[in-house]
Formats: structure tokens, C-alpha cells, sequence
């Protein structure tokens, strides 16, 4: 199957929404009880963590933890909004500078001005979304970025994009100073973000069972085994524990003097369509196949060239003494597993 499909289905009685890029499964999205990123609350300030440099907040799904102390005190209200998942046993993670994002706009009430994504290039593009800019933005005091989807859009639907994000931005920061702690948006679900973020052309299919026809149901199974297969006979294995993500790489039956540097590149590759199929984030360790040193900046520029178009935020931290790479993720989805 060539091109791209975005399939919207259920899984578990949840909404879910999956990318395939010809016939290959490359993102996935399933909604959970939890609170969905991107959700906003009104908090109330709970008790502050000096050493933390923060503060827990009281939210109606449990306690929040926000890194800020200034100008906060026990009892006062405050927006935040939902940044990730939070580990088990532990708070909410929050910050207090809201992004109201759509498919073409971000508005950014605490971030003035007005900017266009630098992924757009062609000048008269960019003035022309200026323009749209301006003429919706003239008496609003709040930040705005448009983003890379614009290029090629309807003027229309940008206008309108911006309008809708607006109107939501301002009915929130209307509510910041009501009276206890309450949800003030739920945060948008796989079949929405799917619309938001996954822009390129694509069939879409919404009929009901499309995970089943369309092999998604097959992919899911797969990711149930740590072991990630790599081409040549390759693998490696993708173990989360609780304190990091262990990925650990193997040549197979492949004896050659090239072979570990082989694997390792390939696994640099796919490791980001990995971690965002099972959800992993957090500290992740790689232990690769041995290598000389010297090959170790081709393997950096092929890992770092792999993250660069990931939707995930993810540091490249570097090397340790015993020869292992490390990584530090963005936990914006649940584990897999857990979700199943």
C-alpha cells in the first residue's frame, strides 16, 4: 500500500488514530482516562518545594506540579495547562504559559507578537500570511504563530483558524480568577490532534473496524515485543524499566567488521518512530554495538538528523564513560503497554 493513511478508530472503547506511511505504521495516538496534554485548569496554589523550585497545585484530577515559586502564594488561583503525562505516584506535570494550538495557528497569550514558521521559505508566502496576521490580530494584545501547514492553505480557513483559537484564548483567561479549582478545557483527543498535526496529504478513513482492514490492529501486536527488528538480520531490544528506557542493539549472525556500526545506524533511524509508536519518554540508555570511537560522530549526525523530525521533544544528552548514549524525552504519551 503506497502514500499515507490516517485511520480513525477505537481501541478499547478509546479513541485512537493511526498514521501509516506506505503500508508501514509511523505514528500512533490512543486517548486513556488520564488528563490529555494540552488540557487547561484553573489550580489553586497548594504548598511550595524550595528545594524543587516549585510549587503542588490542588487540580479537580489531583495534585500538579508547576516549576514556579514567584509571585505565588498558598490559595491563589492560577492557569496552567497540562504539559505530559506524569509517572506513576507522581504529580501532574504543568506550566503557566498556555498554547491555545490548531491546525494553522498557536496563540500565545503570555508570548506577544507575530511570527510565521521558519519552515515556510517563500517570501511572498510569508507576507501574505502577514497580512492574515495582522488583519485578525489588530485588537488583540496576545502572541500568535502560524504554522508550517499554512503554506498552501485557504486564506479563509487560516483567518478562521485564528479566530476560533482567539475567542477559546480569551474565554479561559476570562475564567483565571473564578472561585476553586476546575477544568477549564479537556485537551484534544487522537482524532483531533491527528486533524492538527498530521497535515501532509493523506487519505483518511473513519469507517468503523479500519484498524482491523487496514493492518493497524497487526502493528499494535508487534510493538507488544521488545524486540525491534533492523534490516541485514539486526535487532534491538526496547525495555523500559522504572527508572530509564534500556535499548539495547545486536548484530545478529552478521560478523563483519562493520556490522556494529551498521546496526547502529540503523537503529539511530528508526529508534524515534519506536519510541513514539510505544509511547516511551523519560531518560532512555542506548547500548550499542561495539564500535571504534571514531565512527561515533557518524552515528551522532545520523541519531540527531533521525530526531530532528520527530514530534516528540527529545535532548541528545551525549556519552558516558562506559560507551553508552543517552537520551532524554518529552513523556507527552503513555507507555503502550499501559494503554493496552
Amino acid at each position: 500500500m503506497k502514500g499515507r493513511t490516517i485511520a480513525l478508530d477505537h481501541v478499547n472503547g478509546f479513541e485512537a488514530a493511526a498514521l501509516l506511511v506506505d503500508g508501514r505504521l509511523n505514528d500512533l495516538l490512543i486517548d486513556s482516562e488520564h488528563p490529555r496534554p494540552g488540557a487547561i485548569y484553573r489550580a489553586i496554589a497548594d504548598r511550595p518545594v524550595k528545594g524543587q523550585g516549585g510549587m503542588f497545585l490542588r487540580t479537580p484530577d489531583g495534585s500538579a506540579f508547576l516549576r514556579q515559586i514567584k509571585g505565588l502564594a498558598p490559595g491563589q488561583p492560577i492557569l496552567v495547562q497540562v504539559t505530559g503525562y506524569a509517572e506513576p505516584g507522581k504529580a501532574l506535570p504543568v506550566t503557566s504559559k498556555l498554547l491555545f494550538k490548531s491546525r494553522y495557528a498557536i496563540i500565545t497569550p503570555s508570548a506577544p507578537g507575530l511570527n510565521i514558521s521558519r519552515a515556510i521559505k517563500d517570501e511572498a508566502i510569508r507576507d501574505s500570511l502577514l497580512e492574515i496576521a495582522h488583519a485578525e490580530m489588530v485588537d488583540s494584545d496576545m502572541g500568535l504563530i502560524l504554522r508550517s501547514s499554512c503554506e498552501g492553505a485557504d486564506a479563509a480557513e487560516i483567518a478562521e483558524d485564528i479566530r476560533a483559537m482567539l475567542d477559546l484564548a480569551a474565554a479561559v483567561l476570562a475564567d483565571a480568577t473564578g472561585e476553586g479549582a476546575e477544568k477549564l478545557t479537556e485537551g484534544d483527543g487522537p482524532h483531533v490532534l491527528a486533524w492538527r498535526d498530521w497535515t501532509a496529504p493523506a487519505e483518511v478513513v473513519t469507517a468503523e473496524g479500519c484498524f482491523a482492514e487496514h493492518g493497524v490492529l497487526d502493528h499494535i501486536e508487534a510493538l507488544r515485543d521488545p524486540q525491534a527488528p533492523l534490516p541485514g538480520g539486526a535487532s534491538y531490544f526496547i525495555e523500559p524499566t522504572r527508572a530509564l528506557v534500556a535499548v539495547d542493539v545486536n548484530t545478529g549472525g552478521d560478523a563483519s567488521l562493520a556490522a556494529g556500526l551498521k546496526a547502529n545506524l540503523a537503529t539511530a533511524r528508526d529508534l524515534p518512530r519506536q519510541l513514539r509508536l510505544r509511547g516511551l519518554g523519560g531518560q532512555i540508555t542506548l547500548d550499542l554495538a561495539p564500535m571504534p570511537k571514531k565512527d561515533r560522530r557518524q552515528f551522532e549526525t545520523s541519531l540527531r538528523a533521525a530526531f530532528r523530525h520527530d514530534s516528540v521533544e527529545t535532548t541528545l544528552v551525549g556519552w558516558t564513560p562506559l560507551g553508552h548514549f543517552e537520551l532524554q524525552r518529552k513523556r507527552d504519551r503513555l507507555p503502550l503497554s499501559e494503554v493496552l
